[in-house]
C-alpha cells in the first residue's frame, strides 16, 4: 500500500477547513498545512488534525506557495486539496480502494472535480484534475494564478471524486493580480491571457474580456479546452453587448477546434427557437444528446446540457412542430434527471391533453 502526503495552502478558511479534514484525514499518513497569513482561527482548527502547519509569506503567486507546500511532502504520492474540498463518504472508500491497490508505476492520478449539482444530485459542472501525484517525480506547479500541476508519465483516470462545497471566495483577488501584472510590464502567457479575459468577463467588463479572448486565441497556443471555452465566453460577451451575429460566429469558431460540444449546440438551437426554426432547433437539441466529451477530458463539463436541457427542449419543439408523442418521448427522457421539475411535470400534464392518455408517459422510441 501506497502512502499519501496530504498537502494544502490555505487563508482564514475557518468555516470550511475543519470540514474538508474531517473528511479526509484518516485516509492520509501525512497532513501539511501552508498557511499564508490567517488571522483567524484556521490554525487552531487545524492543529487538531496535524503539527505539520508551516508558515509562507503570501507573494501574490499561487504557484509558490502550492510548490512550498509540495516540498513538505515525505510520502510516497501528494494529494492536494483546497479548504473547500470534502471527500462524500462514497469518495471515501474509493480513495481507500485505490491506495490499497493502486501500482507504483502510475506517476498521476486524476480525480473528477464536482462544481456544482442540482437539487437532485445530478452534476451540473465537473472537470477531472490530476489530484494525487507521485512526490518523487517532482512535478511543479506553474503560474501565478489559476496554477496548473505540470505531470507526465504514466497518468490514470480513476472514479474518486473531490466535491467542491464553497463557503466563501475574494471576487477580486485574482483580477487585482492580473491587473498588476498588466501595469508592471510582465509578460502574459497564453493561459494568463485566457484566465484575465475570464476575470474581466466575471467583472462584466465585457469589451476589455473580448480584447483578451481574442489575443489568447491569436497565439493559436492554447489548451483545446480552453479554446472551446473561449469561443463560448466570447459568445457571452458579445450576447451582452447586443451583437448577435458575432456570438454565433463565436460558437461557431469552436467548430475550428474539435467536435461540438452539448453546451454549444444548445445555444444555437436557442439561436433558432427564438428565430421560430423548429427543425433547425430540434437538429441542434438532438446533436447535444449525441455528443459526449470522453471521460478522459479535463475540461469543464455540465452535464445538464446533453441530458435535461436538450431533451425539455426537444419536447417543446416537437409541440411547435405538432409531433405530441415525440413531444412526449423527450419530456419523459426529461423526466428521468428531474422528475419532479415544475417543466417536466406541466408538459407532462399538457401532453396528456393532445395523445392518448395510455401513451403518455411512455416514452416510446422515435
Amino acid at each position: 500500500m501506497v502512502s499519501i502526503s496530504l498537502c494544502m495552502i490555505v487563508k482564514n478558511e475557518e468555516d470550511s477547513i475543519g470540514r474538508c479534514l474531517e473528511s479526509i484525514y484518516q485516509l492520509v499518513d501525512e497532513i501539511n498545512i501552508i498557511d499564508t497569513g490567517s488571522n483567524d482561527q484556521t490554525k487552531k482548527i487545524a492543529s487538531k488534525y496535524t503539527n505539520r502547519i508551516y508558515d509562507f509569506e503570501w507573494v501574490h503567486d499561487f504557484s509558490k506557495a502550492r510548490n512550498y507546500a509540495f516540498e513538505k511532502a515525505t510520502k510516497d504520492y501528494i494529494l492536494w486539496l483546497d479548504a473547500d474540498d470534502v471527500f462524500l463518504e462514497e469518495d471515501q472508500q474509493k480513495l481507500l480502494a485505490l491506495k490499497l491497490n493502486l501500482e507504483s508505476s502510475v506517476d498521476s492520478v486524476t480525480m473528477k472535480y464536482i462544481l456544482a449539482t442540482d437539487e437532485y444530485g445530478n452534476v451540473t459542472s465537473s472537470l477531472r484534475r490530476n489530484r494525487l501525484v507521485k512526490r518523487r517525480n517532482g512535478f511543479r506547479w506553474i503560474g501565478a494564478v489559476h496554477e496548473y500541476l505540470e505531470v507526465w508519465g504514466n497518468i490514470m483516470n480513476s472514479e474518486v471524486a473531490v466535491t467542491h462545497k464553497s463557503i466563501h471566495h475574494d471576487s477580486d483577488r485574482n483580477l487585482k493580480i492580473y491587473e498588476k501584472k498588466l501595469l508592471t510590464g510582465e509578460d502574459f502567457s497564453p493561459r494568463d491571457l485566457y484566465y484575465f479575459a475570464n476575470e474581466l468577463k466575471d467583472h462584466r467588463q465585457f469589451k476589455r474580456a473580448i480584447e483578451f479572448y481574442e489575443k489568447f486565441l491569436s497565439t493559436e497556443k492554447g489548451w483545446i479546452e480552453d479554446n472551446i471555452a473561449a469561443c463560448r465566453n466570447l459568445a457571452d460577451c458579445y450576447l451582452e453587448i447586443f451583437d448577435k451575429e458575432r456570438m454565433i460566429k463565436s460558437l461557431l469558431r469552436s467548430f475550428t477546434y474539435t467536435a461540438p460540444r452539448p453546451e454549444i449546440c444548445c445555444r444555437l438551437a436557442h439561436y433558432f427557437i427564438e428565430k421560430n426554426d423548429y427543425q433547425s432547433a430540434v437538429f441542434w437539441y438532438g446533436s447535444a444528446t449525441k455528443t459526449g466529451v470522453t471521460s478522459d477530458n479535463l475540461g469543464i463539463q455540465n452535464q445538464a446540457y446533453s441530458t435535461w436541457i436538450p431533451h425539455i427542449q426537444l419536447c417543446v419543439c416537437y409541440d411547435a412542430l405538432g409531433d405530441y408523442e415525440k413531444a412526449n418521448h423527450h419530456n419523459e427522457l426529461a423526466g428521468t434527471y428531474r422528475p419532479n421539475d415544475p417543466k417536466y411535470l406541466h408538459n407532462k400534464g399538457y401532453l396528456e391533453t393532445k395523445i392518448p392518455i395510455e401513451k403518455v408517459g411512455v416514452g416510446n422510441e422515435t
